[in-house]
């Protein structure tokens, strides 16, 4: 059965897809979605996400290159940049709580990237997660 950490591997999936010059993949995104068995509300949540993350790209960006310390946009790994992308679209954006936007992220990073990208991963969420909440006090 397809969970939400489904629904999210298809974003990413498609967000890589998409950096990789696949103009097709947002009109192939529902296929996707079937293939995968995501339906019903997950299907909306990852219909959701890809759309948030794709109309808000360049200040999801802006956050990610603001807090990378020691290391350039350019040089992320692709994987890592969409992972990035989709967990400060949800840090930013939606009402998922802080810890399980992190926890997610971490754990697709298991799935799809190298070793080292979990703690990476961790770190910048952590941070940007931070901001927003001092932010939110403001």
């Amino acid at each position: 059965m397809a969970t939400i950490t489904h629904a999210r591997e298809s974003v990413i999936q498609t967000l890589y897809a998409i950096d990789q010059g696949n103009n097709d993949a947002t009109s192939q995104f529902d296929e996707l979605l079937k293939e995968k068995k995501i339906k019903g509300s997950k299907a909306e949540f990852a219909k959701k996400l890809l759309n948030g993350v794709l109309e808000n790209l360049n200040e999801i960006d802006e956050m990610i290159k603001d807090h990378l310390i020691d290391w350039s946009f350019d040089r992320l790994d692709k994987v890592d940049k969409q992972i990035l992308r989709l967990g400060v679209y949800e840090l930013k954006y939606t009402d998922t709580p802080f810890q399980i936007v992190i926890d997610e992220a971490v754990k697709i990073a298991k799935n799809f990237s190298e070793d080292k990208a979990k703690s990476f991963i961790n770190g910048i969420l952590d941070r940007i997660a931070k901001e927003i909440r001092e932010d939110a006090k403001k």
